[in-house]
């Protein structure tokens, strides 16, 4: 990803109304080169597309749920399965798009669209481990799954878990999807450039947790870039001081251990 599209992506974060699918498809850019202008640009008119095949004049969140599942769940096909878990690709909006499987949280992202597109009361809801849809006012409880391909969750265990039914902000569905990609570079050590460019996204954000510095300057390290891991646990080191003395000093002497490597 150049230069230019991270300033883009940080600039984007920082708007007063971040747009999540540009958000989406700038991070999908880091893992895949081919991903250009005009790719981004068919993305968005994808997602037109299939919002403009929703009936017109729908009122009222169940009416809202049932059409925009039969739609994407239904004929388009869009749902999950275990194996998308093996696949970059499943946290990818232009590959969720093209090949209509993916994780469940960039299959909430394209209910999400193209029923906002289409003016639908819409919300997304994190779950412990799972991400799902709302439609109409969140506290009447209407959540469907876009991983099993719309399905109502109804008023099971998944639905009590959901409570309260706060909707997931554009900022933390970035954050989540970033987190998605570096648990699956992380079970994959081949893979530690992906988790790298995952990291340094989710520091673009305005506001993650700081423990991700210490996670960057760790794998730094572990890519053999030694001395900015060490000037990185220094740097983070010194934010540690003044919470936790000894966690600070564990994290020089990581960092003088990373030195000593360089000779």
């Amino acid at each position: 990803m150049s230069a230019q599209s991270r300033a883009r992506f940080a600039q984007e974060a920082r708007s007063e109304r971040p747009d999540l699918v540009l958000l989406c498809l700038l991070l999908a850019a880091e893992a895949d080169p081919e991903l250009d202008e005009r790719a981004m640009d068919w993305a968005q008119i994808e997602l037109d597309r299939l919002a403009g095949m929703l009936p017109y004049g729908l009122r009222g969140g169940k009416a809202w749920a049932s059409a925009v599942t039969e739609l994407l769940g239904g004929r388009m096909g869009f749902h999950g399965t275990p194996a998308d878990y093996d696949r970059l690709s499943s946290s990818l909006l232009h590959e969720v798009l093209r090949r209509r499987r993916g994780l469940p949280i960039l299959l909430s992202v394209v209910w999400l669209e193209v029923a906002r597109r289409a003016g639908a009361p819409v919300y997304g809801l994190g779950l412990p481990g799972h991400f799902v849809v709302g439609f109409g006012d969140p506290q009447e409880g209407l959540v469907v799954d876009p991983f099993a391909g719309g399905a109502s969750l109804g008023a099971g265990p998944a639905e009590q878990a959901a409570e309260p039914r706060t909707p997931a902000r554009t900022l933390d569905i970035v954050l989540r999807i970033l987190n998605n990609i570096r648990a699956w570079a992380a079970a994959r050590p081949e893979q530690s450039g992906v988790a790298l460019w995952a990291l340094e996204l989710s520091l673009l954000l305005p506001s993650h947790p700081a423990s991700l510095r210490y996670e960057r300057a760790k794998l730094l390290v572990e890519r053999g870039q030694f001395a900015s891991g060490a000037a990185e646990m220094e740097s983070y080191a010194e934010v540690v001081d003044g919470i936790d003395p000894p966690a600070a000093a564990r994290i020089r002497g990581e960092a003088l251990s990373a030195r000593a490597l360089l000779n």
